[in-house]
C-alpha cells in the first residue's frame, strides 16, 4: 500500500506540474485581457470565434494535455467558443504520441493518426458551433475571477498566480485520488473491458477514454499496438480524451448543465466518429 501510495503521488505531482506553465500564462492572458483592454479584445477574440475550431483542432494536438486545460479556462471566461473548445478536446490526446514514438511505430502511421485527429477536431467543431451557438450566454472574464474569490484587485500578476495555484491544487488532488484508484484496480484490470464486446468497444473506448488521467490514454494506446483494439474503439477512446481539460470546465465553468452537455458532446463524437472509421475499414 505504502509502494502504491509513493508511486501514485510521484506520477501525480509529475503530471500536474507539467501543467503549471500553460496555467500561468492562460490567467496572465485573461487577466490582461480584463484589465487594459475594457472588453474590447475579448471581443475580437469572441468573433473570431468562425475559425476558433480550425485553430484549436491545429493547436490543440501539440503533445502538450496542459492545452486543454487553458482551453478550458479560456472559455470559462467566454474568450473561446464551445466548437473551439471540443476541437481542441478532441485533438488533444495526453500520451499517445509518445508511446508511438517509444513503440517505434511507423511515421506515417503516426502521421495519418494525428491527422485523422485534427480533421475530425475541426469538422466536430464546426458543428458544435451551429448547436451551442444560440445556448450560449455572454460571460465576461471577470466573473471567473469574482466566482474565485482570489481579489483581482490585487493587479494582473498576482491575479493570475493566484488563479493558477487554486487550479493547480484541485488537479493535483483530484489528480491523486484518480491515480491511486486506477493503481489499485490495475491497468491490465482496466483493458480486460474492451475484450469479448467488439459491438460496443467504441462505447466503452470513449467511457475508458473520458477518465481524466493519463493512464486512460495509455492503455488504449497499448491496447490497439497490440491489437486488442481496432481503430475506431482506439479513436473513440482517444478523441475523447481530453486530460484534466473537463476537469478544469466543471471547476471553473458553473453551469453544471452547460458542462454535461459539453462531455456527452464530447463522449458523442468521440462514438461516432470511431464507429464511422470502423466501418468504412479504415486503418492506419
Amino acid at each position: 500500500m505504502i509502494h502504491i501510495l509513493e508511486h501514485t503521488l510521484s506520477h501525480t505531482i509529475e503530471d500536474s506540474v507539467k501543467l503549471l506553465p500553460f496555467l500561468f500564462f492562460t490567467y496572465l492572458l485573461m487577466e490582461l485581457l480584463e484589465h487594459t483592454t475594457g472588453g474590447k479584445v475579448q471581443n475580437k477574440i469572441k468573433n473570431a470565434g468562425k475559425v476558433g475550431p480550425l485553430w484549436g483542432g491545429l493547436l490543440g494536438i501539440m503533445p502538450q494535455c496542459g492545452f486543454s486545460a487553458a482551453a478550458s479556462s479560456l472559455y470559462a471566461g467566454r474568450v473561446i467558443t464551445v466548437g473551439t473548445l471540443l476541437a481542441v478536446f478532441l485533438s488533444t490526446s495526453d500520451e499517445m504520441l509518445p508511446i508511438f514514438i517509444s513503440e517505434a511505430v511507423a511515421p506515417a502511421t503516426i502521421v495519418k493518426i494525428l491527422a485523422a485527429k485534427v480533421c475530425i477536431a475541426i469538422i466536430s467543431g464546426f458543428l458544435a458551433e451551429l448547436v451551442f451557438k444560440k445556448k450560449e450566454k455572454d460571460m465576461d472574464i471577470h466573473v471567473v475571477c469574482e466566482e474565485e474569490h482570489c481579489s483581482c484587485e490585487d493587479g494582473v500578476l498576482k491575479s493570475a498566480l493566484k488563479h493558477t495555484f487554486k487550479i493547480f491544487a484541485y488537479i493535483l488532488l483530484i489528480t491523486f485520488m484518480l491515480t491511486f484508484v486506477i493503481e489499485m484496480i490495475g491497468e491490465d484490470h482496466l483493458a480486460v473491458v474492451f475484450q469479448d464486446i467488439p459491438v460496443v468497444g467504441e462505447m466503452i473506448a470513449a467511457l475508458v477514454g473520458l477518465i481524466p488521467n493519463c493512464a486512460s490514454s495509455v492503455v488504449i494506446t497499448e491496447l490497439y499496438l497490440s491489437g486488442i483494439i481496432g481503430a475506431g474503439a482506439m479513436m473513440s477512446g482517444l478523441l475523447v480524451n481530453a486530460g484534466v481539460g473537463l476537469l478544469v470546465l466543471f471547476r471553473l465553468n458553473r453551469n453544471w448543465k452547460q458542462n454535461a452537455g459539453i462531455m456527452a458532446a464530447l463522449y458523442g463524437f468521440g462514438v461516432v466518429w470511431g464507429v464511422i472509421i470502423e466501418l468504412l475499414g479504415i486503418v492506419f
